[in-house]
């Protein structure tokens, strides 16, 4: 069997865009990584039902000297291999952190870390993109000198029940917002989590009315529940994604939870390994193991063949690392080392 992936990048050295790579389940092998379209720091990417690409985008001019840069987000159309543009929305400072599809709707949403948006595009017929609409953050709570030049969101994507949650790393915050029709955000709440805790990514499980929480800043994750009637959050446990004897820099980066709802994983940047997490009835979270990561700096890592695998993105080492995941145990063991994949961010399944 073979699944694919798509691959999104920095391009500061040795990348050129997006990429697409093969996993063979059969050989436990990682294989066939290829170019399928060029864009500056397509680091998130998302693929819509109709097959075309939706990525984060950054235009360097005159020259591409530091600071004059523009950012936005590329449309692409991926029948065709290579993927062909579509059309691009380049007017913010620089790319965004985040880009995620809503199929219901139609809508592509964005958060730019740097300028503090979170923005709204409608998908067109011909899978164009149109700018509808924007909250901007303002301001900044944490007491960590990355919060202190302002509101960072880092996430934008849906909740089970359709709403949009945006996780603000500059803030300490998670918020929720109603969306309209025609793409109108208004906030319904949000969660003020402790100082420094910088939160980055979320997932949630619907069954248990749970979210999980990474906190880049602090090394952490939470649990939090989450009630849809009311459109809030609340803080029930929080917990070390490192060791304790620990005491070098570290970034957690990349959260996932098995679909079945017994395990969080993840991924730690300067500790560079995988914490893996099992999960208790009402989504208490316990530790079950750390496995290295095989490379540095690992920001973010997918579940593939039916959750049977992880892949994991390094990308200072500019190298992917295969895991074989016992679904019974949630742990896992490595594979495969260093499949060659430059600057690596964001791995996203096709299917």
């Amino acid at each position: 069997m073979s699944e694919k992936f798509l691959i999104g990048t920095y391009t500061h050295s040795k990348s050129e865009g997006i990429y697409e790579l093969e996993l063979n389940s059969e050989s436990k092998k990682l294989e066939n990584l290829k170019l399928v379209a060029k864009a500056g720091n397509p680091t998130y990417v998302a693929l819509s039902k109709k097959n075309r690409i939706y990525s984060v985008d950054k235009v360097f001019n005159a020259g591409g000297q530091k600071g004059n840069v523009k950012g936005g987000v590329l449309a692409l159309d991926f029948n065709a291999k290579p993927a062909k543009p579509i059309n691009s929305i380049i007017k913010e400072n620089t790319n965004p952190a985040y880009i995620t599809v809503d199929e219901k709707r139609q809508f592509v949403y964005t958060a730019n870390y740097h300028t503090g948006q979170v923005r709204v595009y409608q998908i067109e017929n011909n899978g164009s993109l149109k700018y509808l609409d924007e909250v901007v953050h303002q301001g900044s709570v944490g007491p960590r000198p990355e919060q202190q030049d302002g509101a960072h969101p880092h996430f934008a994507d849906l909740t089970p029940d359709g709403r949009l949650v945006v996780v603000d790393l500059g803030q300490d915050r998670v918020y929720l917002y109603d969306i309209s029709d025609n793409g109108q955000l208004s906030e319904v709440s949000h969660l003020q989590m402790p100082a420094g805790y910088g939160p980055r990514h979320i997932v949630f499980d619907a069954k248990k009315h749970v979210a999980y929480l990474a906190g880049e800043l602090s090394s952490n994750v939470a649990s939090l529940k989450y009630d849809a009637s009311n459109g809030q959050f609340s803080i029930q446990q929080i917990v070390k994604t490192i060791p304790k004897e620990w005491e070098s820099h570290n970034g957690a980066a990349a959260i996932r939870l098995s679909a079945d709802g017994k395990f969080v994983y993840v991924s730690n940047r300067g500790n560079n390994s995988l914490a893996v997490f099992e999960t208790s009835s009402d989504g208490h979270l316990k530790l079950i193991q750390y496995v290295s990561t095989d490379g540095d700096f690992p920001r973010d890592f997918n579940f593939a063949d039916h959750e049977k695998f992880i892949i994991t993105l390094n990308q200072n080492t500019n190298n992917a690392t295969l895991y074989e995941r016992n679904q019974s145990t949630g742990k896992l063991t490595i594979v495969q080392r260093d499949f060659y994949v430059p600057e690596g961010v964001c791995v996203y399944p096709e299917d």
